[in-house]
Parts: C-alpha cells; structure tokens; sequence
C-alpha cells in the first residue's frame, strides 16, 4: 500500500495511506545501511510503499519502499556535525518566519536558509511575524530587510499571526500546495498554523523574558491537512542553519544575485573572493548587492559556523 508520511518520531513513522488512514509503521533495518549519512531516512513529507501487519491488535506497518524524492530540505545535524538532518521532503514551498527581536532572527540564519532552499529548488516566502508588536523604528527596520530581499527576488509579507493581520495572503499562497514553515522557536510557527486552522489547536509557549529565546513547542516535524485544499509541515523551531553537501564552487549560483553578475567576472570559476575584475564584488562596492549578503557568502564558503555570529546586530550587516 502507498501512502506519505505524515510524523516522524524518531522511531515510529506515522503514514496516511491511499485508503485514507493513518498507521504507525517502521522501518526496515537496511534504510540504515545505504550509506545515508542523514540522521533520519525517512522524512516527513516521503512517498513511501509500506506492508500493513493486520494480525496485531493496533494495525501497524513496515516502510519498505521510499519513492525517489522531488526536492528536500537538508541541514548539518546539531550535535553530529559529519550527519545531516532531512527537515522535509517533497515541497511545494517554504515560508520562514522571520522576527526581528522576540525572539532576534539574524540575516546569517535567514541567508543560509534561502541558499539550501535555492539549492533544492524549494520556493521561499519570507513571513516577517509580530509586525503588531513593533515601534516605529523597528517597523522601519522590517521596511529595510524586506526591500532588501524583495529587490533579490523574495517574495516578503508582514504579518501577525496572533491579530490575523495578512494571514488571508499566507493563506491564499498555500491552496492547493503543501508549504513547510520554518524558523527559530518562538518566531510564531504553531501559532501561525493555528491561525490557519483554528482547530488544530496546536500548543504554543511564551518568550523567555529572560533570553529572548523561544522554547521548543514542536518535537517532532508534522504534516496537517487543511481544510482549504492545503498541506503544511509545521518543524520544531532552529537555532542554526548548517549548509551541507554544497561545493565552494557552486555557493554562488544559490545566490540570486550574484548568479545574475556570474558572466560579468573576469574567470568563469570566479569565488567572488580575491579575484581581480570580479562582477560582484564591484556590485558591493557600488551598493547594487547587500553587504549582509556578502558577509553571509563568505561565512558559509570559510566553513564558519553560524553561531559564532549570531550576537551581531542588523546595523553592523
């Protein structure tokens, strides 16, 4: 029987299957002997074929074929930084929750995002959340990232998922697609989704007051349906972004930007780095090309890790 897989824990897969149900199933031991270096081989979002076992009192099921995968999004694993981590697979679209104090979501974190998305041609919106919450100067900074990625070729919309401003357009954008929505915990991801759908009743917490950090409310990533003919993945909230399984050579092509001024560099293997006639670094000198953009180029083909620069503020970008 074919079905998609709608919860990964970690040791049980839950799985709706073409007749509608859902069953919890397991996998085959030799999914971990393939070579994969993910952490979890199967991921939420996966085509996959499974074998029910009918003869137990609760019906469960075996995965014993995973379908070959349209697009997923993929980052360096927390604690075992040689392993990745597969967050979704098969996505119409993602929409990362940005905020910009409550907690902070630097351009680091939001950069490496749209580079993996690029990577796996997975579309992204960007959502700037608790526009209801901010002063004037603030709103004027959420204003500056905006067109900042809006003129990259980001789609960008400001909401707030508590008062319901503009999450008519979320909502508009999502029919008929399954969209994943990521981004640091306590950006607003299952308060979104519940503004989406009231009645998924999806657990939320408060801010710690004291370090501006959200708490995980989501364990584990988990497909919905709705009821407007849509699908979202709602994931647990992300401290960094680790870009994997991309080679220096290739960063720049996830950079819409500077892929555009690629044939303008002297060197078609142009780094963007100390090369002479470089089309993009002259951008950057003539402000065409952000310079937080730049910055988070050249973390990311140093190898740095995003931590080390999360304490920088937008002014300094």
């Amino acid at each position: 029987m074919k079905g998609t897989v709608y919860k990964s824990t970690g040791s049980w897969y839950h799985v709706k299957a073409e007749d509608g149900n859902f069953y919890k199933c397991r996998i085959k031991g030799k999914f971990r002997l393939r070579g994969i270096k993910s952490t979890n081989p199967v991921a939420v979002g996966d085509r996959v074929e499974i074998d029910l076992d009918e003869a137990s009192e609760e019906v469960t099921g075996v995965i014993k074929e995973i379908g070959e995968r349209d697009n997923y999004i993929i980052r360096k694993s927390v604690n075992l930084s040689k392993q990745t981590h597969i967050i979704a697979s098969n996505i119409d679209q993602a929409f990362l929750l940005v905020t910009l104090n409550n907690p902070p979501t630097f351009t680091t974190f939001i950069d490496r995002f749209l580079v993996t998305a690029e990577a796996y041609h997975i579309k992204t919106i960007i959502l700037f959340n608790k526009i209801d919450t901010y002063n004037e100067d603030e709103l004027a900074e959420v204003k500056y990232l905006a067109a900042l990625y809006r003129e990259i070729g980001y789609e960008c919309i400001g909401i707030s998922a508590v008062t319901g401003k503009n999450v008519d357009q979320v909502k508009a954008r999502m029919t008929g697609k399954t969209s994943m929505i990521s981004g640091h915990s306590g950006t607003g991801k299952s308060t979104l989704v519940n503004a989406l759908e009231p009645s998924l009743d999806l657990k939320t917490t408060k801010i710690s007051t004291q370090s501006k950090q959200g708490q995980h409310t989501t364990t584990f990533a988990e497909m919905y349906d709705l009821s407007f003919d849509a699908r979202i993945i709602d994931t647990p909230g992300i401290k960094g972004f680790g870009v994997v399984e991309m080679e220096k050579e290739e960063l720049g092509n996830y950079f819409p930007e500077f892929f555009a001024l690629r044939s303008e560099c002297k060197y078609y293997n142009c780094l963007h780095r100390d090369e002479p006639k470089c089309a993009v670094k002259q951008a950057l000198e003539d402000g065409k090309i952000a310079w937080s953009r730049y910055k988070s180029y050249q973390q990311i083909i140093a190898g740095e890790d995003e931590q080390q620069y999360r304490m920088d503020n937008y002014e300094e970008q």
